[in-house]
């Protein structure tokens, strides 16, 4: 499945009122950069001790399980980042009634510097970061995106 294209117009918004929070200019770069700076932004406000814009994290966020769902395709792991986005990834049997058998949770934060490589898997399920049920729940092959 190919990853959902976004308004950019709305990636703007969401990005520009992230910077003007951080105390930055508007973002001047091209469309196609709008959700690599989004997430850029989101880590600059999560390094600050901020919360970041609801916005701009469920955008970040979804980017980030996008890339994920390209670059792992399937629907054997359900990864779900509440309350901002669910996908299906990872090749092998697929899942289609209930509660899915291979289920990773996590909050944004952890997340996204997982995506991003800051945070390892291990030490993201070492710290109860991460809630991984199944056999096939370890997603540290796919990571950092």
């Amino acid at each position: 499945m190919p990853p959902r294209r976004r308004d950019p117009e709305k990636l703007r918004t969401a990005l520009d009122e992230q910077l003007v929070t951080l105390g930055q200019p508007p973002y001047d770069g091209p469309d196609g950069g709008l959700e690599d700076a989004l997430v850029a932004a989101v880590l600059t406000a999560y390094d600050r001790g901020l919360e970041p814009e609801r916005a701009a994290a469920r955008f970040a966020v979804r980017h980030l399980l996008d890339r994920l769902a390209a670059a792992a395709p399937g629907r054997t792991v359900e990864v779900r980042v509440p309350p901002y986005a669910a996908i299906q990834a990872i090749a092998g049997p697929r899942h289609t009634r209930g509660t899915p058998p291979n289920v990773v949770e996590t909050d944004p934060r952890t997340w996204i510097e997982l995506a991003t490589g800051r945070l390892t898997w291990a030490d993201a399920v070492a710290r109860g970061s991460v809630a991984a049920s199944g056999a096939r729940a370890d997603l540290s092959e796919h990571l950092p995106l």
